[in-house]
């Protein structure tokens, strides 16, 4: 029996995207190329090693009472049960109750990066979402609770020193109505917070890795998505 070098299969998720990252950081001159590059790269690491029941883009959501969110830079959705996703000239329109994770995506972390991606992911968790009873064979399951959105920021390096210590602790904790559950500083670590909201800092070297395998453990826990109502859309074709 050949043993799996497990550590170097986890090590080369890592240095794909930090590569991939630095790559479009350092070669690339105007900030909207970088940008996209940056997206690119979490977009295509997160639908290479996510579940296929989950899909990442970079899109709207809109809600049954005709409201959407602004662009998200990377979306994850559910794409077993979505009864639709909407895509009209090159832009991905998803409905909200088929959202599972929101997050931005800057070059670096800052306090100004932080407030911005609260932003954005508060104009998501604002939207209506709808849940319906669920049929089964024995009868009838009542509607699923709507589970948070996962709300984050992804980055590839830090401007601050240390780059991931009481400078990013102190700003996660300030009281924005929206509170980020999760993001990765690729170069350095990552942050998370538990169920009481507490912050954990965490310094890893391979902090892609990490973060991808936190990601699907939330992603897990979430189970799936409520049954939408689908006539609360249709009552817009009137």
């Amino acid at each position: 029996m050949t043993q799996l070098e497990l550590p170097k299969l986890l090590a080369g998720l890592h240095d794909d995207i930090e590569f991939r990252l630095k790559i479009g950081r350092d070669s690339l001159a105007h900030p909207t190329d970088k940008g996209d590059a940056s997206e690119a790269a979490w977009l295509s690491m997160l639908g290479n090693y996510l579940p296929k029941r989950y899909q990442a883009a970079r899109a709207h959501v809109i809600d049954s009472e005709g409201n959407s969110s602004r662009q998200i830079d990377v979306l994850i959705f559910d794409r077993q049960y979505s009864p639709f996703i909407f895509k009209i000239e090159g832009s991905t329109y998803v409905p909200a109750e088929s959202v599972y994770a929101v997050f931005e995506v800057k070059q670096t972390i800052n306090s100004s990066h932080i407030s911005y991606a609260q932003d954005i992911v508060a104009s998501v968790r604002a939207l209506h979402r709808t849940s319906l009873p669920i049929p089964h064979a024995g009868g009838t399951y009542p509607p699923k609770p709507l589970a948070p959105i996962i709300g984050g920021l992804l980055t590839f390096g830090s401007d601050w020193q240390p780059p991931l210590g009481d400078s990013l602790l102190n700003t996660l904790n300030t009281d924005h109505p929206c509170r980020l559950d999760l993001g990765c500083v690729a170069s350095h670590g990552l942050f998370s917070n538990d169920a009481e909201g507490n912050y954990t800092i965490s310094l890893q070297p391979k902090a892609a890795t990490a973060f991808l395998f936190e990601l699907i453990a939330r992603l897990q826990a979430m189970a799936t998505v409520p049954m939408i109502d689908v006539h609360a859309y249709a009552r817009w074709l009137t």
